[in-house]
């Protein structure tokens, strides 16, 4: 079962330590982790997502809410969530071969992000199922 979690905290030095302490030290696994600043600059907001039978997870629940800097706790709902991966991928190109990626990102919906003389930066965002199928692959 997975538990998605979007926590509102202090914006304060050490909450994230806090936060992934209490997940190493109750030897929950964190799956992925995102955060960021509000627009109030006084709090931030961490998505968390973890994997565990019914009761890992409620009790994840319990003990972020425990935490002196955690402001608020939601699990959102698993079937109600979008996953996306991104992948930025720097690939050397040639002037014969430019010409062909620029056209194969155009056809998989990658954006390139950054034409430099030796290289382009590409950006792409899919499935994480998707996305690992083409890691380790050149186009």
């Amino acid at each position: 079962m997975k538990g998605i979690f979007s926590v509102l905290v202090e914006n304060r030095d050490g909450v994230l330590s806090a936060v992934s302490g209490l997940f190493a030290r109750r030897g929950f696994n964190i799956d992925t982790l995102a955060v960021g600043e509000t627009d109030n600059h006084e709090i931030s907001s961490m998505t968390i997502t973890s994997t565990g039978d019914q009761r890992t997870i409620d009790q994840i629940e319990k003990q972020l809410n425990k935490n002196v800097d955690v402001i608020k706790v939601r699990r959102l709902s698993d079937a109600k969530s979008v996953c996306l991966e991104m992948m930025l991928i720097k690939v050397a190109y040639n002037l014969s071969n430019r010409t062909p990626l620029i056209e194969f990102c155009q056809v998989m919906g990658a954006k390139v992000m950054k034409v430099a003389p030796k290289y382009l930066l590409i950006e792409y965002h899919d499935e994480p199922e998707n996305v690992s199928r083409y890691r380790g692959q050149a186009p």
